[in-house]
């Protein structure tokens, strides 16, 4: 089932994301990332909103987990990767930046993080502030509330800028179509 026409409000935590999602099922829903580590990065995460992989219910673990499986082929597919990291961060102290459960896939390639450190910098990617998907989401509003205020945009000095909502869109809407050439399990 596709989601990037949606007309039903999707949230990702307290943030509306509906725009950002390019495939949903009944229990979870993908999402293209704001600030992705790789391009391709995107999210996973079931529809009702809970923090802990332990607070959800069989089915939703069966069908996150599928869809991860289901998502990650697409995307490895897409942006030519050979190999795909996909993590959890269950938790706040496991850096968990919005409080519902998610899955990161990140599409991997040969040497693709070697001017970071290698193969092993993602982790601490993630981990550390360009992984921060909450305070990425939460100066991205900030910033859509200044310039209802302000005609000058908030400066973000982070080396890594948050894509445009329009970007986001339009990467929805092709992961979309090509969600669509995925085979069901």
């Amino acid at each position: 089932m596709s989601a990037a026409k949606t007309t039903v409000p999707i949230y990702f935590g307290s943030f509306l994301v509906t725009p950002q999602v390019f495939f949903q099922t009944p229990l979870s829903f993908a999402l293209v990332n704001l600030k992705p580590i790789l391009p391709g990065h995107v999210l996973v995460s079931p529809h009702r909103v809970v923090p802990r992989v332990a607070d959800l219910t069989p089915a939703e673990t069966s069908d996150l987990f599928l869809t991860v499986r289901r998502v990650g082929r697409m995307v490895e597919r897409v942006y030519g990767a050979s190999s795909l990291n996909i993590a959890i961060q269950d938790g706040v102290h496991a850096g968990q930046s919005v409080p519902h459960v998610h899955a990161h896939i990140i599409p991997r390639k040969n040497a693709d993080l070697d001017s970071r450190g290698g193969t092993d910098a993602v982790y601490d990617m993630l981990d550390g502030e360009e992984g921060n998907v909450g305070k990425a989401l939460r100066e991205s509003q900030a910033e859509v509330d200044e310039k209802k205020r302000s005609r000058f945009p908030v400066v973000d000095n982070d080396a890594r800028k948050p894509r445009t909502a329009e970007d986001m869109r339009s990467e929805a809407e092709i992961l979309a179509l090509e969600m669509e050439k995925e085979v069901v399990d």
